[in-house]
């Protein structure tokens, strides 16, 4: 009876350890919640949602494959879609028109701190600016995406993994698919169970694997919120009224670059698979991360 008194409380510590550990981030993220005198019991079952525990995704990739580095790639299939919106004459992304794109390779995962750590090491990336970067380098927050990358850390990374930076037609392709869907999982509202925006109250981006049920149609996770993803294109405002049909990219010069996706910080509005944003391509924030993509040719 001893023994079983004495094994009862290591085993939990044992079960605790094992869950708790891998996904330190959580508790983190409760202490400073709970310290900024915002924590709540609900903030705890967002936490939770977002693993989608028991419940498969209803968007399974059509192939996948592993690049050297560890990138989970998901394919996107040739042929057309439609891109932007219609909705309002005065956006950006108006006006909705017919895309053709080549077949291509788009990673599953926003690139992790984990994952860039590697290219750090090979000397090829720069540390993305570790005086302001809390969560870079810490193995609590390793599955969390990189931030603090400018443009061009995102295309030295790319580069580095034998990728590149996809094009804005291929990202929105890739959240979108070919049924013109207004989030990456259907035409559903966003909920805490399906996206990290500003309805979660988690103030900040989580790893790249959370958030399985609200997965693209071809099973890219985080395509909306989380964080904002560079991608190749410089940006212009009127540029969807002269883009080429077949695989467009973008304007050959310009002083910003695009993004997409939102982020944690956004509002609905703001995670819609259309929805465009641009910044100066050396400035860097801690919302904003990368995806890469590859010709599957």
């Amino acid at each position: 009876m001893k023994k079983r008194k004495i094994l009862i409380p290591i085993l939990l510590v044992a079960i605790a350890s094992a869950v708790l550990l891998p996904n330190l981030d959580i508790a983190l993220r409760a202490w400073r919640s709970f310290r900024a005198v915002r924590f709540s019991t609900l903030q705890l079952r967002y936490e939770v949602a977002a693993f989608d525990l028991g419940r498969p995704s209803p968007n399974l990739p059509i192939d996948t494959k592993t690049s050297p580095e560890g990138m989970t790639q998901v394919y996107v299939s040739e042929g057309e879609f439609i891109m932007g919106s219609n909705e309002n004459p005065n956006l950006k992304e108006y006006p909705e028109h017919p895309v053709y794109l080549d077949a291509f390779w788009m990673d599953k995962y926003e690139v992790s701190n984990a994952m860039y750590e590697q290219c750090v090491a090979s000397g090829t990336c720069w540390e993305p600016v570790p005086r302001l970067n809390p969560y870079y380098s810490k193995w609590a927050y390793r599955n969390l995406p990189v931030v603090y990358v400018n443009w061009y850390a995102a295309d030295a990374y790319c580069a580095w993994a034998g990728r590149r930076l996809p094009t804005e037609a291929e990202w929105e392709k890739a959240a979108r698919g070919t049924d013109a869907r207004y989030f990456p999982w259907g035409n559903s509202k966003a909920n805490p169970r399906l996206a990290n925006f500003t309805e979660t109250m988690f103030f900040e981006s989580l790893p790249v694997t959370r958030y399985p049920l609200g997965a693209s149609p071809y099973g890219a996770l985080n395509m909306a919120g989380n964080v904002r993803e560079w991608v190749a294109d410089w940006f212009d405002n009127r540029y969807y009224f002269e883009a080429p049909y077949e695989n467009p990219t973008g304007p050959e010069t310009g002083t910003e670059r695009s993004l997409r996706g939102g982020a944690y910080d956004a509002v609905l509005d703001d995670i819609t698979t259309f929805r465009r944003f641009k910044h100066e391509p050396d400035s860097a924030g801690l919302s904003r991360g990368f995806r890469c993509a590859e010709n599957a040719n």
